[in-house]
């Protein structure tokens, strides 16, 4: 769990990921996919990891901000700023009104709600094909200059920079949520709910905001994707997305907002290396290697990464190793 204070293991860690962008030039298409990916693991780390809300739709809400990011860039204007907030905004209504279905129900009927939701939206997308373009999707998106001077290159520099920084001043925001009155009540909730309602706590409220703020950071993931890639498809509100959101967190952990950070650097480097060797089974490789690391490899990794942190706390200058 994290602190309320900033650990220097966290600066370095965003230094890394600013560094990367120097130290591997030609990797900044893929590194511009993992922070994105890395936005929508940490919007399900919200409602899954400190409120313990389960989901197997949440690319309804990354579909959301996607479509309408790229509905904005063709028909509105293309200031990618102005496409992130109407994303954030769509999707985040688009949560407050579906909100009410997981309230109630144990974890398999919310399993069953969301992931109910998320096949409507698919199939609500195809239908409005004259919205959406259906099958052939969004296309002939063209997004201006970010801020008025960065031109989007086929290189992925300025993609980067964009996703890296909404990533980090999004993620900054969790923090200090989390870390708030409000976050210490859905951790309440989370543990245990009945307790939480016999003190005072308003249960349903706060879940409906956790639920609303989590689908508003999704879809601004979306709305990334969308103008990144300057199409939209389709393959943005597909199961596998949700699926993979969720294979994220497994690897990197829920509840600390951390973990769908690593675990997307993880999975998506894994998925690279391994289609790279294995076009055609990649899949069944890297299925190989969660269910192994969830055997046991997941703990281990864990365990070693707490030893380092508390190590590093030791270390502090004027404390005694």
């Amino acid at each position: 769990m994290l602190s309320r204070r900033w650990h220097p293991a966290e600066a370095l860690f965003w230094a890394g990921a600013v560094a990367a962008a120097f130290l591997f030039p030609r990797q900044l298409l893929l590194m511009n996919e993992i922070a994105i990916l890395a936005l929508f693991a940490l919007s399900l780390d919200l409602i899954l990891g400190y409120a313990g809300i389960v989901s197997l739709g949440h690319a309804a809400f990354l579909g959301m901000g996607a479509y309408s990011a790229g509905f904005v860039a063709l028909h509105v204007a293309s200031d990618p700023l102005l496409g992130l907030f109407v994303g954030m905004a769509a999707s985040g209504l688009l949560g407050l009104v579906t909100s009410p279905l997981v309230l109630k129900g144990n974890d398999l009927t919310r399993l069953m709600v969301t992931l109910g939701v998320g096949l409507l939206m698919l199939e609500l997308a195809n239908a409005l094909s004259f919205i959406t373009g259906g099958a052939d999707g969004l296309q002939g998106i063209m997004m201006g200059k970010l801020f008025g001077q960065f031109e989007f290159d086929l290189f992925g520099r300025t993609a980067y920079a964009y996703s890296l920084g909404v990533l980090f001043v999004l993620f900054v925001l969790a923090r200090r949520i989390v870390h708030s009155p409000f976050g210490l009540s859905l951790r309440a909730i989370r543990d245990n709910p009945l307790r939480a309602t016999a003190s005072g706590v308003p249960r349903n409220w706060r879940l409906a905001a956790v639920y609303t703020l989590s689908a508003a950071y999704a879809g601004a993931a979306g709305a990334l994707l969308a103008q990144t890639t300057q199409f939209v498809s389709l393959d943005v509100l597909d199961f596998h997305r949700s699926a993979d959101v969720m294979l994220v967190l497994i690897i990197g952990g829920a509840g600390y907002l951390y973990g769908g950070l690593i675990g997307s650097i993880a999975f998506k480097f894994l998925q690279d290396i391994i289609s790279g060797f294995t076009p055609q089974y990649w899949q069944f490789w890297i299925g190989l290697f969660l269910v192994l690391f969830v055997l046991g490899g997941r703990e281990m990794i864990h365990g070693g990464i707490k030893a380092v942190l508390a190590r590093l706390r030791v270390l502090k200058p004027g404390k005694r190793s």
